[in-house]
């Protein structure tokens, strides 16, 4: 047989062959779903209810997780806050379309007025950016970034890092808390806090200090009625949302608190829920992405599992 014709018929031969074409074609991975369904109690952490703020608004319930890893002073300023009742009764100031909802002391530029301190600092040094430490858990992602030579996620927050400088810090993704500051790097004490609402603004990273993110509530501030002034900022007193109070989770009686697990990141599960998302196959996908951006990475959060009796 001519050394073409058997090339030929090897090829025709290895294309009507099931078990090899069936080798060939990308394997079904498993959904999110199915993997969430999948993991066991040890994939999942409750939130530790001193790094837990609840802002109660009319609406609801706003569940912050503070994050100490990468903003301790701020943390723990906010706490003192917290305890002081500082933002009970202020307002939001600013929800500006597709980028952030504020909220802070309406009368912050009137000394007559402004809200008194207490104990908690009018300044902090920035937080902007941290050293990388071996102690300090880091997931990375297998995808490239625009903004930074490494993204992955460090205790359920988005970081980027950037080793051959040996730092790392929190990214603004959707859902993430910031302290507004002025010009000054030392001015963002957390009396004004905002939270991104839209398309991520990474740019911000690095040039502002993040504070941690929101875990359950996001509806309530990303709904609201946009601000009609410069920046979104509301112009008129009755269009400001009254704040109820911002507490420390662990300030509140336990029967008021609202339990929470949210999936860890240091986790094969949450590893195999990166690649879920990374290479879609639920039916509806026709074309896998094999990729994926550190923002779309999704974190489940759930109400903890009832114990069998």
């Amino acid at each position: 047989m001519p050394a073409t014709i058997r090339r030929l018929a090897v090829a025709v031969a290895l294309a009507c062959t099931p078990a090899l074409a069936l080798a060939q074609a990308p394997a079904k991975g498993r959904t999110m779903q199915q993997v969430i369904e999948a993991s066991t109690p040890a994939d999942w952490r409750a939130l530790d209810p001193q790094d837990t703020l609840y802002l109660d608004l009319a609406g609801g319930r706003v569940v912050i997780e503070l994050a100490p890893g990468y903003a301790p002073l701020h943390a723990a300023n906010l706490r003192t806050m917290a305890h002081e009742h500082y933002f009970d009764g202020l307002a939001i100031l600013r929800v500006q379309d597709n980028f952030v909802t504020q909220w802070g002391d309406p009368d912050a530029e009137d000394k007559d007025k402004a809200r008194a301190f207490g104990k908690a600092s009018r300044t902090l040094a920035p937080e902007f950016e941290r050293a990388i430490a071996k102690d300090l858990p880091f997931t990375r992602l297998p995808d490239g970034d625009v903004y930074a030579s490494e993204v992955g996620f460090s205790d359920g927050m988005p970081v980027a890092r950037d080793p051959r400088a040996g730092k790392t810090w929190l990214a603004h993704c959707y859902g993430m808390v910031g302290a507004g500051r002025d010009n000054g790097v030392d001015t963002g004490s957390g009396a004004e806090l905002y939270v991104v609402i839209g398309q991520e603004p990474r740019q911000l990273d690095r040039n502002i200090a993040l504070v941690g993110r929101v875990v359950q509530g996001m509806e309530l501030l990303a709904s609201l009625p946009r601000g009609t002034g410069a920046l979104g900022f509301y112009e008129k007193p009755e269009q400001r949302m009254s704040i109820r109070s911002v507490r420390l989770a662990a300030d509140v009686p336990e029967a008021e608190r609202t339990p929470l697990e949210l999936l860890r990141t240091d986790t094969p599960t949450f590893s195999a829920l990166v690649e879920s998302r990374r290479n879609r196959r639920d039916d509806w996908y026709k074309v896998p992405a094999g990729k994926i951006g550190l923002c779309n990475v999704p974190l489940p959060v759930r109400k903890p599992a009832t114990p069998a009796h």
